[in-house]
């Protein structure tokens, strides 16, 4: 799907998207500052000749296509011509896609062979100019790859529109059915709401697991953050040496997901469900729980007002470790795209123009990437994003971060976590044997 975003249309698109939030955001379109960008040492904007901005986004995601909006608003002479894939697809297209027909701006996979293949472009000299090296480094690490191919360290190959966490989020109707009135605070708590609603004749979660892209690696991480160390997932993620996704901890998280799936917990069509039929199921009532991430905030706020909650996946034990997925919606920059300089100017501004961190906040339910003390916008108490925003700010004091486990490589999503996750709800697969077969796949992959 293309589409090409016209500076006559954009004002009003603008206006419904900041229109979902409660409280209408404080202004702030002064344009951001650089110093030296790697074309001779000149500041890096778009300029003022007509520029148009090839982007690549991910469909479903409403967020950059609003910044880009908001963007044009801001810079008329910056139009963008945007194609649209689900994000198996990009991570099936993207080395042809960077190599072929370079976009400007990118959602990229797992980017690790992209950066190593010289197909991105090498973002350090803009984060010096700009003024990213003085934003909270955690940020940045993910989107740092080295000449091995290993992440955490080395050139900046990307940059982030946010930074997202996946959690559960809750019908609060249907919770006070079963007389759950607060976020459970253990593992045992959790059981015993799924079992509830189960017996009260109430699908406790709708999970998409469909396709290529299967939806219960989100519980899956979540509950081996609950039993065991987050830093050691993402080293295997990182793809540090000796690393290993096949530990007694992450058997104990795969046995207790196969606990609910035995237990009849997930909707009876998972296998087949995508994720649009799962959000539309959990925003039409028909699940208690859906495991997800805060950039749906906005969505619910709009569609759920008042009836979404969210809390991070417990601890085993009241006080243990928890964590979440939590990383940069990351796009990077070919690295022979017609206009580099133009699409880093987008990314900075994305981070440090009020507007744009309003829409972050408001339309991704996320919170912006940037300088500690930036601008936020004023959030309506108790609306989902509100909740989504305080459970980030306990992962962070927690230090339990993590990237997500399907970017590990670029093929063991779809052809490794997905199938055999899929397989387990099939009763063709076990815990064990999940783990020993994406170990053995990600072994033959970066040759661990």
């Amino acid at each position: 799907m293309h589409k090409t975003l016209r500076p006559i249309v954009l004002l009003g698109v603008t206006s419904v998207a900041l229109a979902l939030a409660a409280c209408a955001p404080p202004g702030g379109s002064a344009a951001p500052s650089a110093s030296a960008a790697p074309n001779g040492g000149e500041a890096a904007t778009c300029g003022d000749e007509d520029i148009v901005l090839k982007g690549y986004f991910e469909t479903g995601f409403p967020l950059p296509s609003a910044l880009a909006e908001e963007f044009t608003r801001q810079y008329p002479n910056v139009t963008f011509d945007i194609r649209e894939d689900q994000f198996a697809i990009i991570t099936q297209n993207a080395p042809r896609v960077l190599q072929d027909s370079p976009p400007d701006l990118m959602r990229l996979p797992q980017m690790s062979e992209l950066a190593t293949d010289g197909l991105l472009l090498d973002l350090d000299p803009y984060a010096e100019g700009f003024g990213w090296t003085d934003w909270p480094q955690s940020q940045l690490t993910q989107l740092r790859v080295d000449e091995e191919g290993r992440r955490g360290s080395g050139p900046l190959y990307a940059q982030g529109l946010n930074y997202s966490m996946t959690g559960v989020f809750f019908n609060k109707e249907l919770a006070a059915q079963i007389g759950m009135d607060e976020a459970p605070a253990t593992l045992e708590e959790f059981d015993a709401a799924l079992q509830a609603a189960k017996d009260a004749g109430i699908v406790p979660i709708a999970q998409f697991n469909g396709g290529a892209t299967g939806g219960l690696a989100f519980p899956l991480q979540g509950l081996m953050a609950s039993y065991g160390d987050p830093a050691a997932i993402n080293e295997w993620i990182f793809q540090q040496p000796g690393a290993t996704i096949d530990t007694p901890e992450n058997l104990a998280a795969a046995e207790h997901l196969q606990s609910w799936i035995d237990a009849g917990f997930f909707a009876e069509d998972i296998n087949s469900m995508d994720y649009a039929q799962m959000m539309s199921r959990f925003i039409g009532g028909e699940s208690l729980f859906m495991f997800n991430g805060d950039w749906e905030s906005g969505n619910l706020d709009a569609q759920m007002a008042g009836n979404a909650g969210f809390f991070l996946v417990p601890p085993v034990e009241e006080g243990g470790q928890i964590g979440a997925m939590s990383a940069p919606l990351t796009f990077g920059v070919a690295a022979a795209a017609e206009n580099p300089d133009c699409a880093a100017f987008f990314l900075d501004w994305t981070a440090t123009n009020e507007d744009a961190r309003a829409l972050t906040v408001e339309v991704g339910g996320s919170h912006p990437m940037g300088p500690a003390d930036a601008f936020m916008p004023a959030i309506e108490e108790g609306s989902t994003t509100d909740e989504t925003l305080a459970a980030g700010s306990i992962m962070g004091e927690a230090n339990g971060g993590m990237d997500f486990i399907a970017n590990a490589t670029g093929a063991i999503y779809a052809q490794s976590w997905t199938p055999n996750l899929q397989k387990m709800v099939a009763g063709e697969q076990t815990p064990a044997g999940l783990l020993e077969s994406v170990q053995a796949d990600y072994e033959s992959q970066v040759g661990n």
